[in-house]
């Protein structure tokens, strides 16, 4: 079976760190684990990227390190991307000022990945978020990108 192309979203590589988080902590290293063994072929984009710059010094040199520890594609930022984005904010998907939620979904959808796990339950991990990028894709000649958060992927004791 082919590796699922996954997504990772901004808030995962602060999970990463975050350890007074609990199960989303655990979770997301388990993510991490799954990838460093080739479970999944792991992406980000630049817009990560600059959103993980906003972070203090320090938390931003290690957050970027797990790209290269973990061999984490970056993908570019694209006008294709861009454009569904706006689509996203316009079908009041997105509101403008998160429009880089919606840029998330945007650039895995473009770059034809199977899923984006994220912990952002606000614009991204929701069933309206879901629905209803999956039918703008489909209008738009995508495939609905499957969204979900890191427990709900990871093989653990309770969800083999």
């Amino acid at each position: 079976m082919e590796k699922q192309k996954i997504y990772l979203e901004t808030t995962l590589f602060n999970h990463y760190f975050d350890d007074d988080r609990g199960l989303a902590h655990e979770s997301t290293v388990m993510l991490f684990k799954e990838i460093a063994v080739e479970k999944y072929e792991a992406f980000t984009s630049d817009y990560v990227v600059d959103e993980l710059r906003k972070a203090p010094a320090d938390k931003y040199q290690k957050m970027m390190g797990l790209l290269n520890e973990y061999s984490i594609t970056v993908l570019g930022m694209s006008d294709e991307a861009e454009k569904l984005a706006d689509l996203y904010v316009a079908d009041g998907i997105m509101p403008q000022r998160y429009r880089t939620d919606g840029l998330h979904i945007a650039i895995a959808t473009v770059n034809d990945l199977d899923m984006i796990i994220s912990m952002n339950f606000q614009h991204i991990v929701r069933r309206k978020t879901k629905l209803a990028t999956g039918n703008i894709n489909a209008l738009n000649g995508y495939r609905a990108i499957e969204i979900f958060n890191p427990m709900e992927v990871v093989e653990n004791e309770n969800n083999h």
